[in-house]
């Protein structure tokens, strides 16, 4: 039994979205220069579907969202990015009486092939909060796979 659909997409949400074309990945494992962007105004969390063919045995590749809350890059505060790259957290240990240093570092996460055949991994969900107004997902072979050997990736966003 299919559930009610309690929010109507916002304005601008088209599911599924292609976030990445099927096409090879740069060469020298340059992230894509150009990453299709997406509104996902209202969005409260994103899932992401990766199809890979590997290059070359051994083959990864990398990935990373960047987000924006402007729904354009001329609506940022003057000085101010207006893409931002997802990050890492590593929270401090606590020690009572102690302030707690914890850190902070753009991410990019890597995904090694299993095999010469096409594979298929979902991740997500992946929490938005509903603040941000523009996605693109960019991508690249991996220096941890075979960067003279670009893989073939295809990515497919969902917005909920």
């Amino acid at each position: 039994m299919a559930l009610p659909i309690l929010d109507p997409y916002p304005r601008g949400w088209q599911n599924p979205i292609n976030a990445r074309a099927s096409a090879a990945l740069e060469a020298a494992g340059a992230w894509d220069t150009a990453p299709t962007e997406f509104f996902c105004s209202g969005a409260k969390a994103l899932s992401l579907t990766f199809t890979y063919t590997r290059g070359a045995a051994g083959g990864a590749f990398d990935w990373q969202i960047e987000a924006s809350p402007y729904s354009g890059d001329t609506f940022g505060p003057a000085g101010a990015g207006v893409w931002a790259n997802q990050t890492a957290l590593a929270v401090g240990a606590v020690a009572l009486g102690l302030d707690t240093q914890s850190q902070v570092q753009a991410e990019y996460i890597t995904y090694g092939s299993q095999g010469a055949a096409i594979e298929t991994v979902i991740v997500g969900p992946i929490y938005l909060a509903g603040v941000i107004e523009r996605l693109r997902i960019q991508a690249r072979e991996s220096a941890d796979g075979v960067i003279g050997a670009p893989g073939t990736l295809q990515i497919t966003a969902e917005l909920f």
